[in-house]
């Protein structure tokens, strides 16, 4: 049986600030990410199940993905929980704005860590992630590899 790699993609408006950077990124600024999840593993091959020749139904990764990053990164503005922002994410939260407080500063490098981490938790057994590609610009981007990660 053949080892096959499905991708979906997605694409979420995120906010951040980078505190203690000595560039333009130390303010708040946002960014149109592009997520692209790459799973890897054997099509099934009961020929009675509804998803016979899926490696992962393409509906049940969108459903992972978006319950775990896009639905909750979507509009959000993202600071890191350890920095000053802190007050400016509680006076944001009082005035009706989505805030994420996180344990780790909120570059791209560590995001497409923290999502490897939530989107693994969610996969079935026979379902590896194999990869994630975090676009944060039109020419940037940090990627993920469980092979990098054993």
């Amino acid at each position: 049986m053949s080892t096959i790699r499905i991708t979906k993609q997605f694409s979420f408006e995120t906010g951040h600030a980078l505190y203690g950077y000595d560039g333009k990124c130390k303010n708040v600024h946002g960014h149109s990410y592009k997520l692209s999840v790459t799973v890897i593993g054997q099509p099934i091959t009961n020929t009675s199940n509804v998803k016979y020749g899926m490696v992962i139904d393409f509906t049940d990764l969108k459903k992972i993905v978006k319950e775990e990053i896009v639905d909750v990164f979507d509009h959000a503005t993202v600071f890191n929980q350890n920095t000053p922002h802190v007050e400016l994410a509680q006076e944001l939260q009082q005035r009706g704005h989505h805030v994420i407080l996180v344990d780790y500063q909120p570059t791209s490098e560590n995001m497409v860590i923290d999502f490897a981490t939530k989107i693994s938790n969610r996969l079935p057994a026979n379902i590896q992630l194999f990869s994630l590609r975090l676009q944060e610009t039109e020419t940037s981007y940090a990627e993920w590899y469980a092979s990098d990660n054993a």
